[in-house]
């Protein structure tokens, strides 16, 4: 009885050993996203050493914003239109040749912050175009009723990278500088292609439009019809956008808690490990009915632990308000992804896809901005309080336009 009921609490791993595919795709994403993130914090403590500016380090999202939004909900129809596996290889080995233009001007010594933000860019390009077409592959690789364990399984898989990355990137900044850093976020790259090629072919569904401006407005109107759908995207930038904290832990970790380097990896590996602990103890997401409520609760949580960041005044009360704040964002992200996968057809999935990059990626970058300047313009702790508040307004303003969100059942999804 015992070990019946650990069983319905931990994790729920079915979909790794139902489906060979998704496990390689899993495992491919999860070592790519370790070393992704070791650049993401490369990044941020190189623009940082050249400026020694917030407003500078957030301006990195503002390069990678642009790309994301521009190139997501193009690509979104792309992958509608062509075979999905074989559009991620292609996005994804450009994303690796920026890895390798990063390492190479850390190795020649660069102290022009434009070749960084240019590089950040083009990655931001490269990403958006691959990350549709891998998301809408999950759904062909797994029956519908494992679809929420999935999502708990892929939030689990980038907070891996989110925990480890920033820390061992940490590590191998004092260690060797940033060209190391660089050049291990390269090697492990590699990783994510070996996945796609493993990968069946994923040719679009019969009847599929071909890609271009009427297929990407096509996606846009069933969205507008779409208010569940739609209610999702909205809750998440409440969060993203006006709560998210990762430009400021630079200026944080020199600045108010002294430290260097390492402290930034820990701070930023912080909201990973909170998302970890959520992940272990995630099987009962598949047991929920209501998603809209548990994603209106779970980013009301987020928004009030950052705000608690600011007013934290010893590093490990930072840290542990971050980890809140990563566990609620992970199960938030669970049911966001669900409701997307399950509620939408196969032949939109690349183009709604592609508006959730948008939104999932471009909403950090968007913070990194508002963030940065508000914190450059009066104080990072303030600017942690002012966007904690900010988020949890946003998400009860949002609720109460559109109440009906709060009874979405799982049991009968509709968009």
């Amino acid at each position: 009885m015992a070990g019946r009921r650990w069983t319905r609490v931990l994790t729920d791993v079915r979909p790794l050993r139902v489906s060979a595919p998704y496990r390689r795709l899993f495992v491919g994403n999860t070592i790519s996203q370790l070393g992704q993130q070791m650049t993401a914090v490369t990044v941020a403590v190189q623009v940082y050493a050249l400026t020694d500016s917030s407003f500078a380090v957030g301006l990195l999202g503002v390069f990678g914003l642009v790309p994301l939004v521009g190139f997501g909900l193009y690509a979104g129809s792309i992958a509608d239109a062509v075979d999905r596996r074989l559009l991620a290889i292609v996005a994804s080995s450009g994303s690796w040749a920026v890895s390798l233009v990063l390492a190479a001007q850390a190795f020649l010594g660069n102290t022009h912050v434009w070749v960084i933000y240019l590089c950040i860019a083009v990655q931001a390009a490269c990403f958006a175009t691959s990350s549709p077409a891998r998301n809408a592959m999950i759904p062909r690789l797994l029956p519908p009723e494992l679809l929420p364990a999935a999502g708990a399984l892929n939030a689990a898989s980038f907070n891996l990278g989110f925990t480890v990355g920033p820390l061992l990137g940490a590590v191998l900044i004092s260690w060797g500088g940033f060209e190391v850093a660089y050049t291990v976020d390269a090697l492990t790259f590699t990783a994510t292609l070996y996945a796609l090629f493993r990968l069946p072919a994923m040719p679009p569904t019969p009847g599929s439009p071909r890609a271009g401006l009427r297929s990407v407005r096509d996606g846009l109107g069933f969205l507008r019809r779409s208010p569940n759908l739609r209610m999702t995207f909205v809750l998440d930038l409440c969060a993203m956008v006006f709560a998210h904290p990762r430009a400021l832990f630079p200026a944080l970790a020199y600045k108010f808690y002294g430290g260097g380097a390492t402290i930034v990896g820990v701070l930023q590996a912080a909201p990973a490990v909170g998302a970890l602990v959520a992940f272990v103890v995630s099987g009962w997401v598949s047991r929920v009915r209501l998603h809209g409520v548990a994603i209106v609760l779970s980013i009301l949580v987020y928004g009030a632990a950052i705000g608690a960041v600011g007013l934290a005044g010893a590093l490990w009360a930072g840290v542990l308000f971050l980890a809140v704040a990563g566990a609620a964002d992970s199960v938030s992200s669970a049911f966001r992804n669900t409701v997307l996968q399950v509620a939408a057809p196969d032949e939109l999935r690349g183009r709604l896809q592609g508006v959730f990059i948008v939104v999932v990626a471009g909403g950090p970058r968007a913070g990194d901005f508002l963030l940065g300047s508000v914190g450059e313009a009066t104080t990072e702790r303030l600017a942690l309080v002012l966007g904690g508040l900010a988020c949890i307004v946003g998400v009860l303003v949002a609720v109460a336009v559109q109440r009906s969100f709060l009874s979405y059942d799982a049991r009968q999804p509709t968009p």
